[in-house]
């Protein structure tokens, strides 16, 4: 019975493995977090950081082809869209 703590801290004990084990989940999280934000950074990289919003022209021309305007106005709008709205 002499050596029944073993010599510990007591109550500060589990304080301290309480913050420890805090800090390291904290930092496991972190480190997953940072990996996440890190592999889409690289995937931005590859791609040279340009979104794949398509342009005026290749929204005319889809609508073209859903058939949703038809040659003239197609044109019309193309014309536009090259030369400026016209407007003066």
């Amino acid at each position: 019975m002499m050596w029944w703590d073993h010599g510990g801290w007591g109550a500060g004990e589990w304080v301290a493995m309480s913050l420890m084990m805090v800090v390291f989940w904290g930092a496991l999280v972190a480190l997953v977090v940072w990996l996440v934000r890190s592999s889409r950074d690289e995937s931005d990289r590859t791609t040279g950081g340009q979104t794949t919003t398509p342009n005026a022209d290749e929204l005319l021309a889809e609508r073209f082809a859903r058939g949703e305007i038809d040659a003239e106005e197609f044109t019309r709008n193309r014309q536009l869209l090259h030369t400026g709205s016209g407007r003066s």
